[in-house]
């Protein structure tokens, strides 16, 4: 992966509408949505992993990631939610800016949603 602000969706972003934002990161709802409601905290500042960012920035993305919780809570009534960051190709990072899925989850939106995030790789989510 390389770190070229280059063709970056998330750098350029003017055709999304900001739902919150900080000094330091900026939410929007996700282009494709896997439930109602999937935001994606995003730091302003380029990097591809969230570790090449600094404390202060970390805990920033962090902070209004907590308030897209309490957003999504009040907008959409979830039961539960996932948080994931994908880094890496082989962990499905296609976007090569660091960014956080806040995901709502509601009641019978899976059969089973035992096992949580562990379910991305098929079969090794039940234990």
């Amino acid at each position: 992966m390389n770190d070229s602000r280059d063709a970056c969706p998330f750098c350029e972003i003017a055709d999304r509408p900001v739902v919150c934002r900080n000094q330091h990161a900026f939410a929007i709802h996700d282009a494709f949505p896997v439930s109602e409601g999937h935001t994606l905290v995003i730091p302003h500042r380029h990097v591809c992993d969230v570790f090449e960012l600094t404390d202060e920035e970390l805990a920033a993305v962090f902070k209004l990631a907590g308030e897209v919780k309490s957003m999504l809570v009040r907008e959409c009534s979830p039961a539960g939610f996932n948080v994931g960051i994908n880094f890496g190709q082989a962990a499905g990072q296609t976007i090569e800016h660091a960014h956080v899925h806040i995901i709502p989850r509601y009641v019978g939106d899976v059969d089973d949603p035992s096992g949580g995030i562990r379910n991305v790789i098929p079969g090794k989510g039940h234990y």
